[in-house]
């Protein structure tokens, strides 16, 4: 596939003598901190560093790709200097993490969900409004290069309005990732849970596609991971404001499937991840037309997002998810749990 991203290969090598190195400072050593580290690595336009409180996990992966290793987040601000801070820690901790960043003159990168409360996101706003720095947000979604190519079908308005949306998505995270329970998958306040973790991504690209939910019921239940307490299926019906939404996900299925359709006045539109292609299905048609948009490496989604940060920090326009959005799909969260566990409608707000 190719991206929306820069070839960074030797044959760029005027490019490369013209980009602009970016000191960023990569916080979690977990899989999605190591995941964003090496990705922002390969754009070919960073320094990097990494942190982590569990000193095996730094050298490890400092070790393997030539970087700087810190313990401590506010030390390695410190003696680092980062012009930006990619937040991979525990999701209880993005929001003070990036504030205290903002306020100290650093842009960031947090990893979704943005938090699992609002709490502390008025204190992160203020530093927010009181500095020059980027602030996003990684809804890697909105670098699959079929979901993008479909929302811009779809903004053409050659199908008319939207009028339904139907997300369904799963895996078996067990084999994605046999220790999800020793790591935060496994708990509400760290991020864990079908709804934050995982559902939260379609929500994302669906209001990227047809704009905010605005109330909501949801069905929640762990049917089928063991040792935790967190749930593993959910089921939502929600409104966009005329529209009407369907939401599907759980983390048992056998396959690795993401699937989205948009049903318009005049045609049907439809995502699949898992067939990495976008189709489209007029009105009066008699079959659905394929459109590939393959995927070369399972990173590139990840480089894509890098790039689209780090065009951010040379103040350009980028697809990346701001903080108001992200905040956002993170009171469909908490709308989302709050339904489920009383069995409500609840207004997004």
């Amino acid at each position: 596939m190719h991206l929306p991203c820069r070839n960074l290969g030797a044959e760029d090598g005027w490019k490369r003598r013209h980009i602009v190195t970016h000191r960023i400072l990569v916080i979690g050593c977990g899989s999605h901190g190591q995941r964003h580290l090496r990705c922002f690595l390969r754009t070919g336009r960073v320094e990097a560093a990494i942190c982590d409180q569990d000193p095996r996990l730094v050298e490890r992966a400092s070790g393997k790709h030539g970087v700087v290793g810190f313990n401590d987040w506010q030390t390695a601000l410190i003696v680092h200097d980062p012009e930006a801070v990619v937040i991979a820690a525990s999701a209880a901790q993005h929001v003070p993490i990036a504030a205290f960043a903002l306020r100290h003159g650093a842009g960031v990168l947090i990893e979704k969900p943005l938090s699992t409360t609002l709490d502390d996101l008025p204190a992160m706003n203020q530093a927010l409004a009181g500095s020059r720095a980027a602030a996003a947000v990684a809804y890697v979604g909105r670098f699959l290069p079929g979901l993008a190519q479909m929302r811009e079908f779809l903004r053409s308005g050659a199908f008319g309005a939207p009028l339904q949306v139907a997300a369904s998505a799963g895996q078996h995270l067990p084999t994605m990732r046999p220790d999800y329970r020793e790591t935060r998958d496994a708990f509400l306040e760290s991020g864990g849970g079908a709804i934050h973790s995982e559902l939260t991504d379609l929500v994302d690209a669906v209001q990227w596609l047809v704009g905010p939910a605005t109330r909501l019921y949801c069905e929640a239940a762990c049917q089928s991971l063991t040792a935790v307490e967190v749930e593993d299926t959910v089921c939502v019906t929600a409104r966009h404001g005329h529209l009407l939404a369907g939401y599907s996900l759980n983390q048992f299925q056998a396959p690795n499937e993401l699937m989205i359709q948009v049903h318009c006045q005049q045609g049907s539109l439809r995502f699949e991840s898992h067939r990495q292609r976008w189709s489209k299905f007029p009105l009066g048609a008699d079959a659905w037309e394929h459109h590939a948009a393959p995927i070369d490496q399972d990173d590139d989604p990840f480089v894509a997002l890098a790039h689209a940060f780090l065009d951010c920090l040379e103040k350009k326009d980028t697809p990346i998810c701001t903080v108001a959005e992200a905040e956002r799909a993170l009171r469909f969260n908490l709308a989302a749990h709050r339904s489920a566990r009383e069995s409500i409608m609840v207004t997004v707000d």
